[in-house]
């Protein structure tokens, strides 16, 4: 690739507080990558696969993919359905359509849980979503039949 990798963060701000970590962390990986984004909104975790389907059907601007959201454990059954369905669709998407993904959907038991690992300072979960998209979009790039 003779130009920086461009990605598509899409975000889940259903927590507003804990997806802008997350955003800033993805945000500060890909610019000290030397990369560049776009980012593109959805209500929710369980909306972030499609998004980014749509997205790689739509426009081929995209290098890779970088899913942020956040999905805490609550009374029902919900949580589990929202972590499972969502991180399956995301894995799913990449192995069929072969498309660079960082998952950064983080699944969590309480808000103090999801603040340590969405803060730059901290885990910085966004972060490495981001630099496992860019590590992909690379492979996939030594890999292509010259």
């Amino acid at each position: 690739m003779s130009r920086a990798p461009h990605l598509l963060l899409v975000l889940a701000p259903y927590y507003a507080h804990i997806a802008a970590m997350l955003r800033q962390g993805a945000e500060q990986a890909i610019a000290a990558a030397g990369a560049t984004c776009e980012i593109a909104e959805v209500p929710g975790a369980f909306e972030l696969p499609p998004a980014i389907a749509h997205a790689a059907r739509s426009v081929e601007r995209f290098d890779g993919y970088v899913a942020l959201g956040c999905v805490i454990r609550g009374e029902t059954h919900h949580f589990e359905i929202v972590a499972n369905e969502s991180a399956r669709a995301l894995m799913d998407l990449s192995v069929r359509e072969r498309l660079p993904v960082g998952n950064g959907i983080i699944t969590v038991e309480n808000e103090a849980q999801a603040h340590a690992r969405a803060k730059v300072e901290g885990e910085d979960k966004g972060g490495h979503a981001a630099r496992a998209a860019l590590t992909m979009v690379a492979l996939k790039q030594t890999l292509v039949w010259r």
